[in-house]
């Protein structure tokens, strides 16, 4: 893959309107063809926000963070012309979008085909993770490496792989297990993984997972279920 690669970044997003205006101005535009904001039923003015600077906008009214992200991957395979690589990255500028640089490096250059930004070995900002998550990550990657033998540390949502690697994982997961998905089908592939260290700082407004018991169970739940289920 040359250094011209083309790049396309795809942003999950509910109700960001205060946010997503930031995540969208911080993207290094001079490395990205297409920035497309997923809209998975906003009521607020996220798609307008998006559109007028720039980004595509798709929507998916079925509720659940992989459907929408499956939602911007269909929109990418009907391209006559697809991208070396996909960046994914939330739209509520928990992330910082700037670090895309680092983050597709390893794929541009060849030495990867996934790259995770992880929370874990980045700065993580006061209040910007629950202690639940924090735990619910290292269970996770713990099982991930017991099991299937490769090292993560973070489930992190900023990530990059290279577009012929995401369609031979053929994803399915419509909701939670989104994340862990994409890693555990990685490892039973064989596919070259690294990790780089990615800032994270408190989201604006409020979570749709772990800012509530019923999400957080849920979300620990079905990752889990996820790790297992794919054995």
């Amino acid at each position: 893959m040359s250094n011209k690669a083309t790049i396309d970044v795809l942003i999950p997003a509910i109700n960001e309107e205060k946010s997503i205006a930031k995540v969208i101005n911080d993207i290094p535009k001079h490395l990205v063809r297409h920035i497309i904001v997923c809209d998975n039923g906003s009521t607020d003015a996220t798609d307008k926000i998006a559109r007028g600077l720039g980004a595509i906008v798709v929507y998916e009214p079925k509720r659940g963070y992989g459907s929408t992200c499956l939602k911007g991957m269909s929109w990418i395979a009907n391209l006559e012309q697809k991208p070396d690589l996909v960046v994914f990255l939330d739209g509520d500028y928990s992330d910082y979008p700037e670090q895309m640089t680092e983050l597709v490096l390893p794929i541009v250059e060849g030495r990867a085909d996934l790259v995770i930004g992880s929370r874990a070995l980045g700065g993580l900002e006061k209040g910007a993770m629950m202690p639940q998550q924090i735990f619910g990550n290292w269970l996770a990657t713990t099982l991930i490496k017991l099991i299937y033998g490769y090292r993560f540390t973070d489930l992190g949502p900023f990530r990059a792989i290279g577009y012929d690697a995401l369609m031979g994982l053929e994803m399915s997961d419509p909701d939670y297990g989104w994340t862990v998905e994409m890693q555990v089908k990685a490892a039973k592939q064989g596919l070259r993984a690294e990790e780089i260290a990615v800032k994270y700082r408190p989201r604006i407004g409020s979570s749709k997972v772990s800012g509530t018991l019923k999400g957080t169970f849920l979300a620990g739940h079905k990752i889990l279920w996820t790790i297992f289920r794919l054995i």
